[in-house]
């Protein structure tokens, strides 16, 4: 459905993550994945979806001088919000178990920010979902680290793995903006850009 509406343009996606990947061909979207290195750093004073939107923003610069009249450019970033303070990637299996066993038996947020780009014209949306925990067993934080090896995730878990399965307990709003997309806000976006 939204493939025809998008006939006329390219959607170029700049993220290596298989599950985003994944989400635009559920969606019935052709992309084109393109990556550049970025450094993924933002400004101390930034909080909550604002370090978000600005990493999504930031993925998106290194693109702008190539982009073509008909491209539509997707960059997104995710971070989990706890305790007042960003949950980037783990930096090793310490870093994991100390920042799961953080969330155990408490609620955080999920924030998946998604930057829209052409030639003329640019948008940030973002989503929020709020994810809770029950108290999680050290043997279990650990057996899921060994056995899934979370490094590349924010907050170091997929809520679609082994610890989401029998560790989350509540969720409000979107489950696939835990993934690491707000589809909803994705197909929306595009809509309106066409529409």
């Amino acid at each position: 459905m939204l493939n025809e509406t998008l006939k006329n343009h390219k959607i170029i996606l700049a993220s290596a993550s298989p599950r985003r990947q994944q989400f635009f061909k559920d969606l019935g979207l052709e992309v084109d994945v393109k990556l550049k290195p970025i450094v993924e750093d933002f400004p101390q004073r930034l909080s909550h979806f604002e370090i978000s939107d600005y990493l999504a923003q930031l993925k998106a610069i290194p693109f702008k001088n190539t982009l073509q009249p008909n491209d539509i450019l997707i960059t997104s970033d995710t971070i989990v919000w706890h305790q007042n303070k960003a949950l980037g990637k783990p930096k090793n299996e310490k870093d994991a178990f100390e920042m799961i066993k953080s969330m155990s038996n408490a609620t955080h947020e999920v924030i998946t920010s998604v930057c829209f780009t052409t030639i003329n014209f640019e948008k940030t949306v973002n989503a929020v979902t709020k994810v809770t925990f029950k108290t999680l067993l050290d043997k279990e934080i650990q057996h899921y680290i060994d056995t899934y090896k979370p490094f590349d995730k924010a907050g170091a878990y997929g809520i679609q793995e082994w610890i989401g399965l029998i560790g989350v307990t509540k969720i409000e709003g979107s489950y696939f903006n835990v993934m690491g997309l707000p589809t909803h806000l994705v197909y929306k976006t595009l809509n309106d850009m066409v529409n």
